[in-house]
């Protein structure tokens, strides 16, 4: 009686064992699957979490308010570090100013006493340089310039004049109507003016410094023509090679100058308002018109069919409550202020013509507005106040149109979808367009699977339902290691090795795509009219290696016939041919090469579980179609091909998303290139291999770095909405099948 009882309470232990087991097996399963989805959660969060601050607006507050004396504020500089402030009166001195109590730390008298009050006292577009008209026709350039000291852990900045240049523009003294001063980064001063008789006077000054004596020679070269009308404003950029001027009327009249003399001027007109301020954008070639009823326009010249230049208007902006009185740009992006005589004042983008804040402005009669060199503040005063702004605009530059639409870029011959972030100089507008990359992204994608789908499918419906038991057991196997080749070799293959041989042998692909079907029909029919008894010497399966042998052939044929081919129908290149007859360019690393490359990553991937899909039909569902007197290849089509289709879609989009992320083939084989097109012989630049190619040029919370993860979300969003859209497919053929 002991040993039934021992042996019932051993089963229940055991019993008691494997529920405890079972359990815990749940437990672990179940919280890796929550880890996971918590992980994959996580990282989108992440991803959100950086892409977020995009969407914020701009925020312009009053950080500082002071007294200064009544006739110190015609015009205003800040340093970098705002500080101070240098205030050019219309008494001819210059102020440098403490921004926290409004403290006039020195003072620099430009002009006698006797020549103020000045005329026009203004600023240099993107540069620290006050400019101003006298009484006595002169034009006065008084650069400031910021010293900066550290006394200990304490900075310094001490500001001070340079030397102050003084340009006689007229030497009958009569008034200066209007004017324009610029000067450039080698020193050289431009000075446009207008003469109440009617008289545009040009002047340019040249310092030259000889190198051993350090001796200085200063030329002027000035010429005068006679102005076809009366000019309310002036702008010279700093180039001295484009002056812009507006009428009372609302006509903007353009000179091109060439060594010092201007040519006729072109006109049009601006609006159906006067022109009240005018400003250049940092660059001096996009111009900024405030007109009397409150709106802003900008303009630059763009190129004509016939090589000339047209000044457009290229963005308007919605107005204002008054006219625009004051206009300050910014010394860092496309950003600038403006303010009108109601009192409003409003913070502007051009590039991507975003409205980025309006409000009230601290000092409605201001007479000067500066924006901060770093583009984090900006200084109003009138006569009597100074008062000191926090300009927060992390990300002016982004909106959804400069994301996905077309932008018209400086320089542009019309509005465009381009990505390039970074340039050669500050002037430089940031194209930030996610559509060639997403172009791209399809492209290669695109190309991938033209070639990977047939094979991996095709060929694991051929390994699973024809190819004899012996030779699947190798061939399987060798597929399914191909996928463990690095991609940053089969990358380095197709750049270095693949690309300039198909080049050569272009023609060699065409004449595969004709010859091997051919070829292979032409073996088929030979194998079938062979001996039954011949063909039964080999296993069933077998006539792999015969089809095998023939495709090699094929190819070797086809790449010896190249030359021939190339010369009898493309005229000796088939690169030169593609361009003089499609107008298409060719380059080396193109979507062709990235299609073969990443084709052969992919295959596996679908041929693995394809074949799997296929061997997991039931044997009973073939058995039966065979029985019923249909062939094999009835068999195969009809009955294990539908069976299998959920599985076969499942391996495809696994492959699509596999080709979509896909990094190191696609930069090493493409020229890495983000130009927006479909041609098949140009390069192309993904969204993954953009991110690993600007990652280590993206400073942390700029606005390229928060665009990678832009990338990063749209990738995300894009594979997630695949592989939904993707189960739900595979759920409905297998439900159907299952039916059937």
């Amino acid at each position: 009686m002991l040993a039934p009882s021992r042996a019932l309470a051993s089963a229940q232990e055991t019993t008691a064992r494997r529920r405890f087991v079972d359990r815990l097996a749940g437990i672990v399963v179940s919280a890796g699957g929550l880890a996971i989805i918590a992980c994959v959660l996580g990282i989108l969060a992440f991803i959100i979490a950086e892409v977020w601050p995009l969407a914020r607006g701009a925020n312009v507050r009053t950080a500082s308010s002071t007294v200064i004396p009544a006739d110190a504020a015609g015009a205003a500089i800040a340093d970098e570090y705002r500080g101070q402030s240098a205030l050019l009166g219309i008494d001819g001195v210059v102020r440098f100013v403490r921004a926290s109590d409004g403290r006039v730390l020195s003072e620099k008298q430009l002009v006698e006493p006797s020549c103020a009050p000045l005329a026009g006292a203004r600023t240099v577009p993107g540069a620290s340089v006050f400019t101003a008209a006298t009484r006595d026709g002169h034009v006065l350039l008084a650069p400031v310039k910021w010293d900066l000291a550290y006394v200990g852990s304490e900075r310094q900045v001490t500001g001070s004049i340079a030397e102050v240049v003084s340009l006689e523009i007229d030497p009958k003294s009569q008034p200066i109507e209007t004017y324009a001063a610029t000067v450039d980064d080698r020193g050289v001063v431009n000075v446009a003016a207008a003469v109440s008789d009617g008289s545009l006077v040009l002047i340019r000054r040249t310092v030259v410094e000889n190198a051993i004596t350090g001796e200085r020679e200063t030329s002027l070269e000035k010429h005068a023509t006679t102005l076809p009308q009366s000019l309310e404003h002036l702008m010279l950029d700093r180039q001295g090679a484009n002056l812009f001027g507006t009428t009372a009327p609302g006509m903007i009249l353009w000179w091109r100058i060439a060594d010092g003399v201007p040519g006729v001027p072109s006109s049009l007109p601006v609006g159906d308002a006067p022109v009240t301020a005018m400003t250049f954008l940092v660059g001096d070639r996009s111009l900024v018109l405030g007109l009397a009823n409150g709106s802003i326009s900008v303009w630059f010249p763009v190129r004509q069919p016939d090589q000339g230049f047209v000044l457009t208007r290229i963005r308007d902006f919605p107005p204002q409550l008054g006219a625009i009185r004051l206009l300050a740009p910014s010394q860092r992006d496309k950003g600038f202020l403006a303010q009108d005589d109601k009192g409003r004042l409003g913070l502007y983008y051009s590039t991507s013509h975003r409205t980025l804040w309006t409000g009230d402005s601290p000092l409605p009669r201001a007479t000067a507005l500066a924006y901060a060199p770093r583009a984090d503040g900006a200084l109003v005063a009138d006569g009597g106040h100074l008062v000191s702004l926090d300009v927060d605009n992390p990300h002016p530059e982004i909106s959804l149109a400069s994301i996905f639409g077309k932008v018209w870029y400086e320089g542009g011959e019309r509005p465009e979808l381009v990505w390039q972030s970074s340039g050669g100089t500050t002037d430089f507008e940031p194209k930030l367009s996610l559509v060639p990359l997403l172009v791209g992204t399809l492209k290669g994608t695109f190309y991938s699977l033209i070639l990977a789908i047939p094979f991996g499918v095709l060929g694991a419906m051929y390994t699973s339902q024809f190819m004899h038991a012996r030779l699947k057991r190798l061939v399987k196997p060798t597929v399914e290691i191909m996928a463990a080749l690095p991609s940053v070799v089969l990358g380095l293959l197709a750049g270095l090795w693949l690309s300039p041989r198909i080049e050569k042998a272009f023609p060699s692909l065409f004449l595969m795509a004709i010859v091997l079907p051919l070829m292979v029909m032409a073996a088929g029919v030979s194998w079938e009219r062979l001996p039954r008894g011949f063909r039964g010497r080999f296993p069933i399966g077998s006539d792999a290696i015969f089809f095998i042998l023939v495709l090699a052939a094929g190819a070797a044929l086809c790449v010896a016939l190249s030359p021939p081919t190339e010369r009898l129908l493309f005229g000796g290149s088939f690169p030169a041919w593609v361009r003089a007859t499609m107008g298409l360019t060719y380059d080396q690393k193109n979507a062709v090469v990235v299609g073969i490359a990443m084709g052969f990553a992919v295959i596996p991937i679908i041929f693995t579980i394809s074949e799997d899909a296929f061997s997991n039909v039931p044997r009973s569902l073939a058995s039966g179609s065979l029985a019923l007197g249909a062939s094999r290849w009835q068999t195969v089509t009809r009955v294990v091909l539908p069976a299998a289709s959920p599985g076969i879609f499942s391996s495809i989009m696994i492959g699509f998303g596999r080709a979509v992320g896909e990094t190191m083939i696609v930069l090493m084989a493409t020229g890495n290139t983000p130009i927006l097109s479909w041609n098949p012989f140009d390069g192309f630049r993904t969204l993954s291999a953009n991110v690993a190619v600007e990652v280590p040029e993206a400073a942390h919370g700029t606005t390229l770095y928060r665009m990678l993860f832009v990338s990063a979300l749209l990738l995300f969003v894009f594979t997630f909405a695949i592989n939904t859209v993707a189960d739900r497919v595979r759920q409905r053929l297998r439900r159907r099948f299952a039916e059937a």
